[in-house]
Order: structure tokens, then sequence, then C-alpha cells
């Protein structure tokens, strides 16, 4: 008689940084579709309508006001999903200081402060917590000091929230090469994928996060690398 099958986790509640376009979008999307409950935190109210807060994920105080307003909407999350995120690309002498800057605090502070604010929550349901690095968190490139400062530091902060709370709430770090999403919108050329650049389907990388999501509790995909077969930039 053979063993059955571990059982997967339900999807249940996912708070999503960053749910109103992109890769958090897909991520809504998914679960929504998946039979779980997404809402996001956004500058921008999302527009498939799903529950929201309003937020700059740089302002922790904000973050947690707005997780705060989603308990109230649709009760305390099981999973956070840290998606926001932004570049500022050319070399350091030619990108503001203030843009510079932004971008550490949207990628990495806010990273913090999203998971600073749900752990209680996560810590009551022995949720999960899914970060965003890069392949740019492993792997240098010019022109993207910012963009890989924050996303090495994600990686960093990753790590040792695996170690910290351990046997609490489950860690995984994604890292997510190049998607076809509005991220390099605003770019010169010089900075956007070539005409011919094999990018993923943010839906294909919102499936890999599911995964994660749904690990039976104790057990937990510490990090995901994904990309397109051809990705020139990996390893």
């Amino acid at each position: 008689m053979s063993t059955p099958l571990p059982e997967q986790r339900e999807l249940g509640t996912v708070y999503v940084t960053g749910g109103s376009s992109g890769l958090g979008a897909a991520v809504v999307e998914v679960v929504t579709a998946l039979g779980g409950t997404a809402a996001v935190i956004d500058r921008a109210a999302p527009a498939s309508g799903v529950p929201h807060a309003l937020a700059d994920v740089s302002d922790a105080a904000a973050v947690q006001r707005a997780v705060d307003s989603l308990v109230e909407q649709v009760g305390p999350p099981t999973a956070l999903f840290t998606a926001a995120g932004t570049d500022a690309v050319g070399r350091i002498e030619d990108v503001a200081v203030d843009a510079w800057e932004k971008v550490i605090g949207v990628n990495l502070i806010g990273t913090a402060a999203a998971v600073r604010a749900c752990l209680p929550h996560l810590k009551a349901s022995r949720g999960t917590v899914v970060t965003v690095s890069s392949s740019l968190g492993l792997r240098a490139a010019s022109d993207a000091t910012a963009y890989c400062a924050s996303k090495f530091g994600i990686v960093g902060l990753t790590r040792a929230l695996q170690l910290e709370l351990r046997g609490e709430v489950g860690v995984t770090m994604l890292v997510p090469a190049g998607m076809r999403t509005a991220f390099f919108d605003g770019r010169t050329e010089q900075y956007k994928p070539g005409p011919d650049a094999d990018l993923m389907d943010p839906r294909q990388v919102a499936l890999s996060v599911v995964h994660a999501l749904t690990q039976p509790i104790g057990t937990e995909v510490r990090e995901i690398v994904i990309t397109v077969s051809t990705e020139p930039s990996w390893p």
C-alpha cells in the first residue's frame, strides 16, 4: 500500500507589495485564480480592484499603517511577497543622489519594512515570506550600482532572516532574470533590453512563487532562481 503524498498548503491571504504592476500584479492574478486571497500595498491602486492600501514602501510607518488597514479589510496575512522595486540606471556620478537613495529605500528598506510589519501575523500562522532579489543581486553590472547594492542587500537580508526565523516563518528568496513588464519603460535605449531579448512572462515567475507559498508547514524552498534557458547573465 502506497503512502499518501504530502498535502500542499493552501494559499491563504497573501499581501503583495508593488502588487499594482509587473511581477507583483502577476502574483496577485495567479494567487486569485488559484483560490487564494491577494491584498496589495502600493503607491497606486491596482487595476484589478483587489483589496489594497496605498503606501510608499520606503516609508516604514506608512507600510505599518497599510498592513493594519489590510488586516481590517481581509484579515491577517498568511504570506508576504515583496515585489515593490525601482531602479536608477547610469554611472554613479550621473545618477542624482535622491534617485540613487530611492532605489535603496524602495528595494531594500521597503522589503525589511514589509517583513517587520507583517511578522507578528506570519509567526501566528507559521506563514511564509518571499523576497525578490535579482540576477543582479548575485552578479554585478556596470551602470547599476544602486540596483545591485539593493539586490545584493536583499540576498543578505533574506539569508539572515532564514536563520533568524527558522521554525517560525518560512523564508524564500526569488532570483528572477528579465521579465516582460513596464520595468524598463522610460529608460534610454542603451538601458533597455534589445529587440531580440528573451524575457519571461511574469505569470510564469508567479507560479514559482506559489510553489514556495504552498509548501507544507515545516518545509520551505530557500531560494528560487528562474530564468529563460537562453539567459546570458546567468550564472
